[in-house]
């Protein structure tokens, strides 16, 4: 985030002085402590200050860049999750082609008739399967897929940041997010890298904090 020069001159001030009060540092700006409150929420807020009852502000000795990696580290795969897209393991290939075109989507999830997840289609394996002169209507996707348990998963209280490096370890563009049933795995939700972009850009927009 961006300080205003008020900003840098608080964190001045208790860099060399603290603990120091909030009325402390407002008389060596010359304001008032209600006009210096929201500058030092704010900067309590986004870690550059620590604040103890009684005793006053602390700086907490970290960068801009360090805080920035603190707050990634915290993001769970539940706050960006989008809703997934399915095909029933009895769709043809051509189906799943028209649902990848018509959802704009790089990855379709394939459930079975309890609605949990069996398999993954990916553009490669739709593209494969495309290529000669075999009827795409009469090819199942059960038939081309990648099958439990050889799919890469996440669950909603996981870290944003390790299911990014799933995603670049496995080079693979999404990730279904499921949660174990009496039934088999459910799946309800999905992180995409396009997630990871949005969430990064939120990040910078301040938004999410």
């Amino acid at each position: 985030m961006e300080l205003s020069n008020r900003q840098e001159q608080i964190i001045g001030i208790v860099k060399e002085n603290g603990p120091i009060t909030g009325e402390n540092i407002a008389e060596r700006l010359n304001l008032t402590r209600a006009t210096l409150r929201p500058d030092l929420a704010i900067l309590t807020m986004a870690g550059f200050l620590e604040a103890r009852p009684r005793v006053g502000y602390f700086y907490t000795g970290k960068t801009g860049t360090e805080l920035l990696t603190d707050t990634i580290k915290k993001f769970k795969v539940y706050e960006y999750q989008s809703v997934p897209v399915v095909v029933k393991e009895g769709a043809s290939v051509y189906d799943a082609i028209s649902t990848m075109f018509l959802e704009d989507v790089g990855t379709l999830f394939v459930v079975n008739d309890d609605s949990c997840l069996t398999g993954v289609l990916s553009r490669k394996d739709l593209l494969r399967a495309s290529i000669g002169n075999q009827d795409l209507n009469s090819i199942p996707v059960h038939i081309i897929m990648t099958r439990m348990p050889n799919i890469t998963v996440c669950y909603r209280d996981d870290l944003m940041i390790d299911t990014a490096k799933k995603m670049i370890d496995r080079q693979i563009d999404g990730l279904p997010v499921i949660k174990e049933t009496e039934k088999g795995t459910e799946i309800v939700g999905r992180i995409t890298k396009t997630t990871i972009t949005k969430a990064f850009v939120e990040l910078i927009k301040d938004e999410h904090l």
